[in-house]
């Protein structure tokens, strides 16, 4: 694998996984539409894309070191002193962990049968498309609701929707963002919890895959590039929550939900005429 591959992938790794837009699918993409070979095989390939994972949680863990160190004190101070009236902050931070467990659960009992039947161009380029209308759809919706105000059946909800970004062409940060704004939320909440709820989302497929990896061994000549990768997506990741963040204090999703479908629509013209 050559740095530039490293840097690209790493560059559309750090925008689309933050951008509403899918990185998974994004990755998928890139490699069909230059038409890159793998890396070695399979498992390596996947292991590459979790290692770029890394650079995008540094990158919002970096973002929000400040919130993240406040739950995670107040959530530990909650677990041990069991305060009444509960800490919203507390609260906040173990919300955010039972958010993950739908996607866990999901993705431990069917990850093989996704990558076998999920992830071809054309269900990711109709998933753009799909998830980007519906998007739009929620965006549509009268929201005031702030990050202070999220409760249990609000992470349900949006946890239960996190599950579908298993679904390359989804996006994680996308159908969370959905979810989020239809019950209610502030455009700046529903990016901010999405950001939040990547955390442990992101935590747990590092140590998974790349944990793996180490065990395996790095196979020749990937050590480098996968730094490089790294170190790309965390700078572009960390650019795509600021960028964000201050678009949707002032806009609507509508940039996104355009790209989303126009991509979709290129690359099933793509499929259809033959050209890949």
């Amino acid at each position: 694998m050559s740095i530039v591959h490293a840097i690209v992938l790493g560059l559309v790794q750090g925008f689309s996984e933050f951008l509403p837009i899918s990185s998974s699918g994004h990755l998928l993409l890139t490699r069909w539409l230059f038409g890159w070979e793998t890396i070695g095989d399979e498992s390596v390939e996947k292991a590459f894309d979790v290692a770029l994972h890394l650079g995008t949680l540094v990158a919002v863990v970096a973002y929000f070191r400040t919130d993240l160190v406040k739950y995670f004190r107040e959530g530990i101070r909650l677990l041990w002193h069991r305060e009444r009236p509960v800490d919203t902050d507390g609260r906040i931070a173990w919300l955010l962990l039972l958010a993950t467990v739908p996607a866990a659960l999901v993705g431990a009992l069917l990850e093989s049968e996704i990558d076998k039947r999920l992830g071809k161009p054309a269900i990711i380029a109709v998933s753009l498309i799909v998830f980007g209308m519906l998007l739009w759809w929620a965006d549509r919706q009268t929201g005031s609701r702030s990050v202070q105000k999220f409760g249990t059946r609000d992470a349900l909800i949006i946890g239960a929707a996190q599950a579908l970004a298993l679904n390359p062409g989804t996006s994680r940060s996308g159908i969370t963002m959905t979810a989020a704004r239809q019950i209610g939320f502030d455009r700046d909440s529903a990016a901010r919890l999405s950001f939040l709820m990547s955390v442990p989302v992101i935590a747990g497929a590092v140590v998974l895959k790349v944990g793996k990896l180490f065990l395996d061994g790095f196979p020749d000549g990937l050590l480098t590039p996968m730094i490089v990768g790294v170190v790309t997506s965390f700078l572009s990741g960390w650019v795509a929550v600021w960028g964000t963040l201050r678009l949707v204090r002032t806009h609507s999703f509508m940039p996104f939900v355009v790209y989303r479908v126009g991509l979709g629509v290129v690359v099933l013209v793509v499929i259809w005429a033959g050209w890949r």
